[in-house]
């Protein structure tokens, strides 16, 4: 596994975001990162209640949380499949776990993936799949590299073992993540060996959304991080290179899934980054 990634793709207006809170990318420990994307810490104190937004990633996360006075909990956070919202106010800290897409059934090998997705479950309700976990001992600790020892704890006392067609779904989804001429699952499939029918039936089980579910959100991640780096976009020119038919497609669903058109996305963006500029 390379180093946790440092771009921004998924969180709607980063800069934003990055200006408010304590946000950091950590590296698991050796034997779990064949699962794992990273471990995201954040930390935030405000004066004034904020609302982030992310456009979910195809993974499952196992989220630590604390926010004010209100006891910490954990839960299990199946993946997205709509515009996620939270609201930060006071002082709060947040300790989270990115499994990679395919990477979480070794952990909770009972059920399939996709019986997580749509849901945020803590972790008393499920106890046939979790051992009973302390939230404080992962969200207590100021010393920010204790707080990664006690998410490996946690995670090596699961016993994770080896699963070929976890290791498939992980490999599948990068391709897709990575290769921008993967446009059709169809066509995906048939190069990969496999129906289509075979394809959606790992991705239920392994990944918990089908392979076009991947192929759009992933895109969508894509068109988001040109909003938000680019002043001059070519729309038309980015939805044929994204595999869109034309610009309208693309347009529909981005706006479908962020809120607002592209467009006028870039611009609020561009207005953030110049006071965020401003002020440095």
């Amino acid at each position: 596994m390379a180093a946790p990634r440092r771009d921004t793709r998924g969180i709607v207006d980063a800069a934003e975001l990055l200006a408010r809170v304590r946000f950091r990318r950590r590296e698991p420990a050796p034997a779990l990162r064949p699962y794992l994307e990273h471990y995201w810490l954040i930390d935030w104190d405000l004066t004034q209640p904020y609302a982030s937004h992310v456009v979910p990633h195809p993974s499952v996360n196992v989220v630590f949380q604390r926010y004010g006075d209100e006891a910490p909990f954990a839960e299990v956070s199946g993946i997205g499949l709509d515009l996620f919202t939270q609201k930060l106010e006071g002082a709060g800290r947040v300790c989270g776990i990115q499994f990679r897409p395919g990477g979480f059934r070794p952990f909770a090998p009972a059920r399939a993936v996709s019986d997580w997705t749509g849901r945020r479950v803590r972790f008393p309700e499920i106890p046939e799949v979790f051992p009973a976990a302390d939230p404080a001992a992962v969200l207590s600790p100021d010393d920010e590299d204790a707080r990664v020892a006690a998410l490996d704890t946690f995670l090596l006392g699961l016993d994770p073992r080896p699963d070929p067609q976890a290791e498939l779904a992980m490999t599948l989804v990068d391709r897709i993540r990575t290769d921008r001429t993967i446009r059709r699952v169809t066509d995906f499939a048939r190069a990969e060996g496999m129906s289509v029918r075979v394809m959606q039936r790992l991705f239920a089980a392994y990944v918990g959304v089908g392979p076009k579910w991947v192929v759009l959100r992933y895109r969508i991640h894509e068109a988001l991080e040109h909003a938000e780096t680019e002043t001059a976009i070519d729309w038309a020119a980015l939805a044929a290179g994204l595999g869109y038919a034309d610009q309208a497609h693309l347009v529909r669903d981005f706006t479908a899934t962020v809120g607002v058109p592209p467009t006028a996305y870039a611009a609020s963006t561009a207005t953030s980054r110049g006071g965020s500029a401003a002020g440095d």
